[in-house]
């Protein structure tokens, strides 16, 4: 084919992916799953760029409040600046309206924010935000990519360890899950990353929320 004049553009797109943005982070792990009245959140320790890993212990699971938790894996300082970014509106809501927003409405205000910046310039973060409702007393897990997409789910998970890990989610998984038994299906995940996947992630933060609150556990072994 002949190439475009000189000073246009080529018309070639990635079918689905906007002009300019670049997907990356895959490396990075981000899972989570609902349970009976609290969901898990967990992610990789690892802080890397390219061939270099530069620490390991860094917190990519982040409390919004004391009741909500967001996962983030893509490029370090998108996933910083953005999950403190929402974090900080989320605090200010309430200071402003004496309210605070439940995690549908949280996954709604991550959502429009991610699709403003989409047009402005795209944050490459994918996200799970978890959170547990005091209102109603249910417990929800958000899928939110860096297209600006949301939706409820059971389980999720981001980067391409979801090659290897969906297919334990979606056997394991199951409604009225205990706390005892998503911890085992978590366990199961990074074991079997820490078996098939080429990057190595030796360190993992495991948090949940429920009723009383946000907690970390103990990576699970």
């Amino acid at each position: 084919a002949a190439a475009p004049p000189q000073g246009t553009r080529s018309s070639r797109t990635v079918v689905g992916r906007p002009r300019g943005v670049v997907q990356r982070g895959r490396m990075e792990t981000t899972l989570g799953l609902v349970g009976k009245g609290f969901v898990i959140v967990a992610a990789d320790r690892s802080a890397s760029r390219s061939i270099v890993v530069f620490k390991q212990d860094e917190d990519k699971v982040l409390e919004l409040d004391s009741f909500k938790l967001l996962g983030s894996a893509g490029v370090s300082a998108d996933c910083v600046s953005f999950t403190e970014y929402i974090q900080k509106n989320l605090a200010l809501y309430k200071m402003n309206n004496g309210l605070t927003l439940s995690t549908l409405a949280a996954s709604n205000f991550i959502r429009g924010e991610l699709a403003r910046a989409l047009r402005e310039g795209p944050s490459q973060t994918n996200m799970l935000l978890g959170g547990y409702d005091v209102k109603d007393g249910s417990a929800s897990l958000y899928y939110i990519d860096y297209l600006a997409s949301s939706n409820k789910v059971n389980f999720g998970c981001h980067g391409y360890a979801s090659n290897f890990v969906l297919s334990i989610l979606d056997r394991e998984w199951h409604q009225d899950l205990s706390e005892a038994e998503g911890l085992e299906i978590i366990r199961k995940c990074i074991a079997e990353l820490q078996t098939r996947f080429l990057v190595n992630l030796p360190k993992f933060v495991v948090k949940i929320v429920d009723s009383n609150g946000v907690r970390q556990v103990p990576q699970p072994a």
